[in-house]
């Protein structure tokens, strides 16, 4: 088996610190390996780190224009949590942060369950447990599943 790819999500910000502050808060650990003035490397996994970036430094990576998060959505970032009460509980950790919470209404299918917040720079993470073995009989009988509705596209 081949070695676990690492993603990295690199996300520009406006206020380096006060962004490192609210994903730290959420539990994500900074790298301090990977930091400076114009970066926070904050891991939340092995495999999972964000980049928070400067928008002059996320300007070296990419020339496109940074999009106005407040007003524009650029994309959901999804990451899994362990249970239910764990996607409430960093749904807190991001409200105590300063983050927008619920954007969207809660989906709770019985077998998966998930919420979304805002981080302070405007980026969406959605929040999301799944009992896999539940889901899989879930969209095998037909039933509502946005995990089935996705797959089927």
């Amino acid at each position: 088996m081949s070695k676990s790819k690492i993603i990295f999500v690199n996300l520009p910000v406006t206020d380096i610190k006060r962004a490192t502050a609210f994903y730290e808060a959420i539990g994500a650990v900074k790298n301090e390996q990977f930091c400076d003035d114009t970066a926070s490397c904050m891991v939340f996994s092995e495999t999972i780190h964000v980049m928070l970036l400067t928008h002059d430094k996320y300007k070296v990576f990419c020339a496109k224009k940074i999009a106005d998060t407040k007003t524009t959505s650029e994309m959901i970032i999804c990451m899994s949590a362990e249970s239910r009460d764990d996607v409430d509980a960093t749904l807190d950790k991001a409200w105590n942060a300063g983050g927008k919470v619920d954007l969207m209404a809660k989906q709770d299918y019985g077998f998966m369950y998930f919420r979304n917040f805002e981080d302070r720079d405007g980026h969406i993470w959605e929040v999301m447990w799944m009992d896999e073995v539940a889901a899989q009989a879930a969209m095998a009988k037909g039933e509502d599943c946005p995990v089935g509705q996705a797959i089927a596209v």
